[in-house]
């Protein structure tokens, strides 16, 4: 049976409560799953950070699709971000003495062995939903776990309209390309108009400025591209138009985010 769904029509109906400015902690309904699909109801035993916690089994779960503040948890010279504490507490707030289920809907573990999935409490609530309603994360997501992204964005989009949690500190907010200098080695979001979408060999790239030497860019290679064509979306029809985007900034000739998926990317009104 396929995951999605179920979870999906919930989804719809919650995000029509927000738009009507319903309570954003609606529980979402569990998603029927088969067995292969899902871990149910286990015990939790330590929360590690906003988006990390471990299981009885000892197991660690990332879990996947989002990104919440971070905490140092022993890393020399790393800086707590803002809200990290509160981030990390909302989540032991949702969980409590409740069991979770684990729902898989793309690859399963991280290069260090955590679990990655969804999580469930028994009364239905989706953990990631709430988090980001209450903007106590952000998306943050993979080509290899791509399932349930819109219907994160659009609940990530409602909480940064009411400047819910993180999105009411400018350490979150939505940065221009002129700015992603200031960025490098940092995961950001970024919006501008596209001044020019050009192919080079088998890459894409969306320049922001005159200048692609110095001047911020989204850089698409050919395996990107390829699920770009699969999801009918032509990436060179984007010159001209405002765009959003996400992932962690690198200098490459100028401010340079790599696009590996079609997600990450979000074409906006004019």
């Amino acid at each position: 049976m396929n995951i999605c769904r179920p979870l999906i029509r919930s989804l719809a109906l919650f995000l029509g409560l927000l738009l009507c400015s319903m309570p954003a902690a609606q529980a979402i309904e569990r998603p029927q799953t088969g067995p292969a699909a899902t871990i149910r109801d286990q015990a939790v035993t330590e929360i590690v950070d906003g988006d990390t916690l471990v299981l009885a089994s000892g197991k660690e779960v990332r879990l996947v699709g989002i990104q919440a503040p971070k905490l140092p948890l022993g890393r020399a010279g790393f800086e707590t971000w803002p809200l990290a504490e509160e981030s990390r507490n909302a989540l032991q707030t949702l969980i409590g003495s409740h069991t979770v289920s684990l729902h898989f809907v793309g690859r399963r573990e991280d290069r260090y062995r955590r679990y990655l999935a969804h999580l469930t409490l028994p009364d239905g609530s989706w953990i990631q939903g709430e988090l980001l309603a209450k903007g106590m994360a952000r998306v943050y997501s993979f080509k290899d776990n791509r399932k349930l992204i819109s219907e994160m964005l659009a609940l990530e989009r409602a909480a940064r309209l009411d400047r819910r949690g993180i999105w009411a500190l400018p350490d979150y907010r939505i940065r221009n390309p002129a700015e992603t200098w200031n960025d490098i080695d940092s995961f950001q979001i970024v919006e501008g108009r596209v001044v020019d979408a050009a192919r080079v060999r088998n890459v894409v790239y969306l320049n922001f400025g005159p200048d692609w030497r110095t001047d911020f860019t989204f850089r698409i290679d050919h395996r990107a591209l390829r699920l770009f064509e699969r999801a009918g979306i032509d990436p060179l029809t984007f010159s001209g138009r405002a765009v959003r985007g996400r992932g962690w900034i690198k200098p490459q000739n100028g401010p340079l985010i790599e696009i590996t998926h079609p997600e990450q990317l979000e074409l906006l009104g004019e």
